[in-house]
């Protein structure tokens, strides 16, 4: 029997690379996308064009998040098995610009959401796509699903409210409810507000002689990065498993910006420190500390582990940039 499958923020980066994973895998696929005066949706584009896949195995909806009703009328008219929510507002330093759109959509989204499935005669299986700053200011590295929660930044914070209501309702409610503590992911399809994004393109952009300079900030911080690809798959399998429950999904290694950076410039045969500036204005009002996820549940129960290092995270991300490869 066909599965099928619910995806809020199918157009951002997890969503597309999720949608791909299921359509595989044979389900049937639904997703949100708000009404702007754009329609594009590069990450979709090539699956939208497919007439043997657009509205016949993926379907996209118009709807927001914060309207309720029209999301319950979907669910009650479609029924999946599966939810995926991925949408909300996820820049961590834009979340200091905007703390209450980014509670809005992190963190009271998700609770509707909850509350809404208390509501359905047939709820799906819910996965929350949680994230690594809910830990903030660790006391432990690396930090496991036991971790005391310590956002640094509204956008931690937010995202630790929809963690622990996920939590609540699943063990109040019996919902199948379940959090996937994501640590950095990224890809080709990353944003271009995010840093790692920001680099590929900026020494693409230096190969092509379009710039001579990168500005960046703090190149001291350190992440927990992985490839976004593998990081749906974790995700995925959560919603297999024959209990709900909470996984951290990293790859237990840091590492520096600045060597996220000579990684990238490498992977173009060019030397970083000619060509990056550092810009104070870059720097964020409160930085996380040494967030490195402990993945062993994962590795242990979902039988999942990190496959793509830094370095050639870097290399791939260059690679697509130069190519043109990327939204």
């Amino acid at each position: 029997m066909t599965k099928s499958a619910f995806i809020t923020g199918i157009t951002g980066q997890d969503g597309s690379y999720l949608t791909e994973l299921l359509l595989e895998k044979g389900y049937t696929v639904h997703g949100t996308v708000r009404r702007s005066s754009s329609i594009a949706r590069p990450r979709l584009e090539h699956l939208v064009s497919n007439d043997e896949i657009y509205n016949k195995r993926l379907f996209l909806h118009y709807a927001d998040l914060l309207d309720m009703t029209a999301m319950k009328r979907l669910l009650e008219k479609l029924s999946p098995d599966e939810f995926y929510h991925f949408a909300g507002q996820s820049h961590v330093g834009l979340s200091f610009e905007i703390p209450v759109a980014t509670a809005d959509l992190s963190a009271i989204g998700a609770l509707k959401l909850l509350e809404l499935f208390r509501e359905l005669e047939k709820p799906p299986r819910l996965m929350h796509i949680a994230s690594s700053e809910l830990f903030g200011a660790p006391d432990i590295t690396p930090q496991n699903e036991q971790t005391a929660v310590r956002p640094t930044s509204p956008y931690g914070a937010a995202k630790a409210f929809a963690f622990d209501c996920v939590r609540i309702y699943r063990n109040t409610y019996g919902l199948f409810a379940t959090n996937a503590i994501a640590y950095n992911h990224e890809s080709p399809r990353r944003g271009e507000a995010f840093v790692t994004r920001k680099i590929v393109k900026g020494v693409a952009d230096i190969v092509r002689g379009r710039q001579s300079v990168l500005k960046l900030g703090n190149l001291d911080v350190e992440r927990d990065w992985g490839y976004a690809p593998e990081y749906v798959e974790a995700m995925w399998r959560i919603l297999q498993q024959e209990t709900p429950d909470d996984f951290v999904i990293a790859s237990g290694k840091l590492t520096t910006l600045r060597d996220f950076l000579r990684y990238a410039f490498e992977a173009a045969d060019l030397d970083w420190e000619k060509h990056v500036e550092i810009d104070p204005r870059f720097f964020r009002p409160s930085e996380p500390k040494a967030l490195c996820g402990d993945p062993a549940k994962a590795e242990r129960v979902l039988g999942w582990r990190a496959q793509t290092g830094p370095e050639a995270l870097a290399e791939l991300m260059v690679k697509a940039e130069l190519d043109g490869n990327t939204p």
